[in-house]
């Protein structure tokens, strides 16, 4: 009983860092009208690090020392879950809409699978393949019957949905070699360490593209998108899945993953005003039930 409620506090926590990841996808379309790609990305680590760096000097003394081999996980997470993902994602939302943004998104719980059984050796149970299989093909139905008509799918669709899937690799490298380092460390610990590696990544290029940037001419209004991606996308998000990553194991959250299409769909429905079909209703079930189906078995094969 015990295992079971420490089980579905970690999906639960798994759910809400995706539904937060999901969100990037409406900050990410409404931050481009902006500010340019590098120097957004850079003010999201500026502010996560305002909250994390002290955060981990009250709770931790400060950054511990870590081995020479999980700094470069960390950089191999942070260089392809933060940087890359950070580019691809933004720099794709400029060409594609969120809709067809979703439709690639939906391949993220296969791919994250995929990546944990050949560079972590997890095996797949035959309910996670099944949960896997029941998430992507829910959320594909989903996305795929809401795509927008062609006249409104963007400038280079096609350009645009290639950049977005290689946002998605580079989620699915982070998670997994998330897995490594969160039995020996603190989701507080990698997630304030990944955010500083992310900073230092985008340093050079944010500071080139805000000598030419106008900053006078900045609202409020246009500032609170990059204090929500980098309050919540990054802190909240971050914390919340190494909490739960480091209760399960990485082919079990790659279900998780599902969520994030779900709530790019859902949110673009209500903050981009795009449409909502019964599709949505039938991809968001499916994915509830893959987890429900991971949730269930996971403890049955945990007793044998």
């Amino acid at each position: 009983m015990k295992t079971q409620h420490k089980n579905l506090w970690a999906y639960l926590q798994l759910a809400s860092a995706m539904a937060m990841v999901g969100s990037a996808v409406v900050a990410g379309k409404i931050i481009i009208v902006s500010f340019p790609v590098f120097l957004a990305s850079g003010l999201r680590f500026v502010v996560a690090l305002a909250v994390l760096l002290p955060w981990l000097i009250l709770r931790e003394g400060g950054i511990p020392r870590l081995s020479r081999r999980d700094w470069l996980i960390l950089f191999g997470q942070s260089a392809a879950g933060t940087f890359l993902f950070s580019i691809f994602l933004l720099y794709g939302l400029k060409y594609t809409t969120a809709a067809e943004s979703g439709i690639i998104t939906s391949t993220t719980p296969a791919v994250v699978g995929l990546v944990s059984f050949l560079f972590l050796k997890e095996k797949l149970s035959r309910a996670n393949i099944s949960a896997l299989i029941l998430a992507v093909l829910g959320i594909m139905a989903l996305n795929l019957a809401g795509t927008e008509a062609p006249e409104t799918r963007g400038p280079k669709p096609w350009l645009g949905n290639l950049l977005i899937f290689g946002a998605v690799l580079g989620e699915a490298l982070f998670i997994t070699l998330g897995k490594v380092l969160s039995a020996r460390h603190s989701p507080l610990t990698i997630s304030t360490l990944i955010s500083l590696l992310g900073l230092l990544m985008f340093t050079g290029p944010a500071v080139y593209e805000s000598l030419s940037f106008n900053f006078s001419g900045l609202k409020l209004l246009d500032w609170l998108p990059i204090i929500y991606y980098g309050l919540v996308v990054t802190v909240a998000a971050f914390v919340l899945w190494y909490s739960g990553l480091a209760k399960v194991p990485a082919g079990t959250a790659a279900v998780f993953t599902g969520v994030w299409p779900v709530s790019a769909v859902l949110l673009s429905y209500i903050v981009l005003q795009e449409a909502f079909l019964w599709s949505h209703v039938i991809g968001l079930v499916c994915v509830l039930a893959a987890i429900g189906l991971i949730a269930k078995a996971e403890p049955e094969e945990a007793k044998g």
